[in-house]
């Protein structure tokens, strides 16, 4: 019998987490709230991958390992498989959810019936906010990836929300 926490739960805990690293412990340092929030984001990678390879035998390669990313532990995660893997063949992968469930909720429309600012400013400001929320995830998918010996760097890009690669 698996253990799960309610999805509004984790919305609700990520939200604050970014909020309290961003806005009171380093508010005037974003870079170091950025490596805190994907150190905690790496922590929980690392033991969600123990919990659910744990009766696995090792992965062979790179690749074996990456569909296991993609396929199960983003399942568990997220209740879907990623959308899209792409590789370049030497050791980079993509990997694409175009509705990612973290980022759902921040998707704004950006037309301007609907009063939204058009000023580079404001636009520049909402993607910084947006991107702090993915420092939580890039950490998750690193540790479980370390667990499974694979060292490696992780970054986001969110040009079109809610979907994420």
């Amino acid at each position: 019998m698996g253990r799960e926490v309610s999805e509004s739960c984790i919305d609700s805990l990520l939200i604050e987490m970014v909020s309290t690293y961003c806005n009171r412990f380093y508010a005037n340092k974003p870079e170091l709230a950025a490596r805190r929030i994907e150190a905690i984001g790496y922590q929980v990678g690392h033991q969600l991958s123990e919990r659910y390879t744990m009766e696995r035998p090792r992965f062979s390669d790179h690749l074996e390992a990456i569909k296991f990313i993609c396929k199960d532990f983003w399942s568990e995660l997220f209740k879907k498989q990623i959308d899209n893997l792409k590789t370049n063949h030497r050791g980079t992968f993509v990997l694409q959810d175009n509705r990612f469930r973290w980022l759902t909720r921040m998707s704004i429309d950006q037309s301007p019936e609907n009063g939204a600012s058009e000023e580079p400013s404001i636009m520049a400001d909402e993607k910084a906010v947006e991107s702090m929320h993915l420092y939580f995830p890039c950490g998750i998918i690193r540790g479980a990836l370390s667990n499974l010996g694979i060292p490696c760097a992780v970054s986001a890009d969110i040009s079109n929300l809610p979907a994420c690669e």
